[in-house]
């Protein structure tokens, strides 16, 4: 039995190149390696045209990678997945930006996707999707015939119809989950989000973690995604030894005074602006910690194409030097805002330097800095977790200090708390925060689902519904269906008897399955 991973970024390692310790890229690598297997995806270069899949061994694995045109990065990539798909995730609606031009190349890269990967696929393939960029890949993959077990992961937070339902053809894309044997989420109120939209949109029925749309059944459950714990203490307690050129400067600039580090992506779901906000607001409520206690942010850019984050970027600059020029000193600065990407090593340093780890996301899927700033403490001295509410990890690690970002007031006095908490306190956090990482780290949570995906009844490999080419708004009546097409084979995989699967309820029935 074989495994095939497919995300949407896929990066073939040099014969010589080692996996860096921790992170999702490496578990699944791993997870591949153990039992051999294919990860297929983007290889992230643009083409002016495209061609077959470039394929690569590399010891137990196999990597597959198609190229993108132009045209398709910017409604597949830019347009749809991010600037649709990403901010109805995370709650921002007055970001969220529709264009039926980027839905139709998002359906349509789903489709190449899916007929690339079936010249790849052997008949005992367990096939496990990654993330939002490839929702309807499943459906597009049952559509030609894919009877495998298919699982996907959801990386990010699902939220409820309220929120998903103002996304137009909502119902449709909805739909194509029901493609999956296993749909796992970060957390129960994703899982239960996920489950009430298929409800609302699809007519689905539930029964425990099971849902079912027409005669489709699918699980849906919830699998917290973790860290290699072990791997990143190990790196933090070296750093102490480093002499590496930031680890060295920071302890020269820092001296005595402590610590406040904040590590993300300049992403507006990441509340950057908001937390140095709440930091300015620290210093003013409590002026004996001036000169005593720095920020430091570390935000390398993403997606720099997409407006809002070129905002975004001026906006954290704004702040930054609005608040050092009215709070900072002539031989200390409160904040320090540094827009590039530091190794890990260098990462678990920082952490490990300081006081107070500030993890305060406006929205996240789970957040895996909270769990690096506590794996990297040193358990005799260890620092304060600050947490939002509205990360994933706040799910699991109850014991940080839980606030709620959009609340300067309240951080701003967590960072206090913090930093005036006894040792024993301190040392009584971390110990129960370090065993839940530690209990559920990447390896646990690559074995959970995949145990599951692997374990799951077979299912008829019906055709389900799947998105429209033509990217019609559905009329609001269940529409024609087709007769039942002939068994093909795809790609190796055996043929079975398909049909049309129907919805149940009174929500418009997803376009029909066609050749």
């Amino acid at each position: 039995m074989r495994l095939v991973i497919v995300s949407n970024r896929v990066t073939i390692p040099e014969r010589s190149e080692k996996a860096a310790a921790g992170g999702l890229a490496v578990a699944l690598r791993e997870a591949l390696e153990k039992q051999g297997g294919l990860w297929f995806g983007w290889s992230g270069n643009v083409r002016e045209a495209t061609s077959a899949p470039n394929v690569v061994e590399r010891g137990n694995v196999t990597y597959a990678v198609t190229d993108l045109t132009e045209a398709e990065r910017q409604s597949y990539y830019l347009g749809f997945s991010n600037r649709a798909l990403w901010p109805l995730m995370h709650y921002r609606l007055g970001l969220t930006e529709f264009s039926r031009t980027d839905y139709a190349g998002y359906l349509a890269v789903n489709r190449r996707f899916a007929k690339a990967l079936i010249g790849l696929l052997r008949p005992d393939d367990i096939i496990w999707i990654h993330d939002y960029h490839l929702i309807p890949l499943a459906a597009e993959l049952r559509r030609r015939g894919v009877g495998n077990r298919i699982g996907y992961f959801h990386h990010i937070p699902w939220p409820p119809a309220e929120v998903f339902g103002a996304l137009p053809f909502a119902s449709t894309l909805a739909s194509t989950v029901a493609a999956y044997d296993l749909v796992g989420l970060q957390t129960q109120t994703d899982v239960t989000n996920l489950m009430g939209c298929l409800v609302a949109m699809c007519g689905a029925s539930i029964n425990g973690s099971r849902l079912r749309v027409g005669r489709r059944q699918t699980q849906v459950q919830a699998f917290p995604i973790g860290i290699d714990v072990e791997a990143f203490r190990k790196l933090a307690a070296a750093s102490v030894r480093s002499a590496t050129t930031p680890l060295k400067a920071t302890r020269q600039s820092l001296g005595e005074r402590k610590l406040v580090v904040g590590v993300d992506r300049l992403d507006y779901s990441k509340g950057i602006v908001q937390r140095l906000e709440a930091f300015g607001q620290f210093l003013r409520s409590h002026p004996d910690q001036r000169g005593r206690v720095g920020l430091l942010q570390i935000a390398p850019p993403s997606r720099s194409d997409v407006p809002e984050y070129a905002e975004l970027d001026r906006q954290s600059d704004e702040v930054a030097g609005r608040l050092n020029a009215a709070l900072g000193e002539f031989d200390w600065t409160p904040i320090r805002v540094v827009k590039k990407a530091y190794s890990r090593n260098a990462l678990a340093g920082f952490y490990r330097r300081a006081q107070v780890g500030l993890v305060t996301p406006m929205r996240d899927g789970m957040n895996l800095v909270a769990k690096e700033y506590v794996a990297a403490q040193d358990p005799a001295d260890p620092g304060v977790l600050v947490l939002s509410r509205f990360a994933g990890a706040a799910h699991q690690m109850g014991e940080a200090l839980i606030v709620n970002p959009f609340d300067t007031h309240e951080v701003a006095e967590a960072i206090r708390t913090a930093l005036a908490m006894p040792k024993s306190e301190r040392v009584r956090r971390f110990e129960k925060l370090y065993d839940t990482i530690a209990a559920t780290d990447i390896g646990w949570w690559t074995r959970s689902y995949l145990a599951v995906l692997s374990g799951a009844a077979p299912l008829e490999p019906e055709i389900v519904p799947g998105p429209d080419k033509s990217v019609k708004l559905p009329q609001g009546r269940s529409g024609s269906r087709k007769p039942p097409q002939k068994p093909r084979s795809a790609g190796g995989v055996p043929a079975r008897k398909l049909g049309p699967v129907g919805l149940r309820g009174s929500a418009p029935a997803g376009p029909q399955p066609r050749s």
